[in-house]
């Protein structure tokens, strides 16, 4: 896969280089280049940003500064991310659909954001353009949710995570649960005690433990996690345990909380 991220302090992506990602780059398995979006200007000033039309506080990106650096760097196929807090919410489903892109090209607005124009043009010129938020809040910039959209891609593209299976049991995964609580030596610390199960070597009744608690903790902490659960993927202990919590398979094939039905 191929990454390119747009931005006025690309020092801000230096992030990039380390851990997984920065290892992946180092190996091959991810193609990865940052730009400065000053180069693409035209004046001895090196200006990206001008007043808004229609007069208000702050400063708007230039379009054609930033059209000048997309027709540089998206190539055919290319998916274009714009983070910006009135986009939709990034969520798991999001980085696997962006997984599958050729090439990701992350335009990273500052001030009160990119001439709206820029979205248009590139949308009208069949250009798949993807406006993204990773959450409720307001950023200076959009380089910080590009790191974050990035890393949350870049694990799931083959070769990057090292076992393919902890993408499945982990939040948000495959399994639509969150993940179980995890334990490593000592056994026992600060006078907390490692649960027995996973001190047993019994391989089922760990596999079980470890689905119950997925559930338990969903239950707990995102139960619009469980009525989006696909029934299919429950056995006949996890709708036990559901129904014990007072949720139940309904005749529309979803989970519901007896309180709300």
């Amino acid at each position: 896969m191929r990454i390119d991220v747009i931005s006025i302090f690309p020092e801000y992506l230096a992030p990039l280089h380390l851990s997984l990602v920065g290892k992946a780059v180092a190996t091959g398995v991810l193609d990865l280049a940052v730009h400065d979006l000053r180069t693409w200007a035209t004046d001895r000033h090196r200006t990206v940003d001008d007043t808004p039309f229609g007069g208000g506080a702050g400063m708007v990106m230039r379009p054609d500064v930033w059209g000048s650096a997309l027709s540089d760097v998206l190539a055919p196929g290319a998916t274009l991310v714009i983070p910006t807090p009135s986009g939709e919410r990034f969520t798991q489903r999001t980085a696997e659909s962006l997984a599958v892109s050729s090439q990701l090209v992350f335009a990273c607005g500052r001030y009160e954001g990119i001439d709206s124009r820029v979205v248009e043009q590139h949308r009208r010129d069949g250009v798949d353009v993807r406006e993204v938020s990773i959450g409720d809040y307001v950023l200076n910039g959009g380089e910080v949710a590009a790191l974050v959209m990035i890393e949350a891609v870049a694990r799931l593209v083959p070769g990057v995570i090292g076992n393919p299976q902890s993408l499945v049991e982990e939040s948000h995964g495959a399994a639509g649960l969150l993940e179980y609580p995890v334990y490593t030596k000592p056994p026992t610390w600060d006078g907390l005690d490692v649960p027995d199960v996973l001190l047993s070597g019994h391989h089922a009744k760990i596999v079980r433990w470890r689905r119950d608690q997925s559930i338990t903790r969903t239950l707990e902490r995102r139960p619009d996690m469980i009525e989006a659960l696909d029934p299919q993927s429950t056995d006949k202990a996890d709708r036990a345990l559901l129904a014990a919590n007072g949720w139940f398979l309904t005749a529309g094939g979803r989970f519901e909380h007896t309180a709300d039905s």
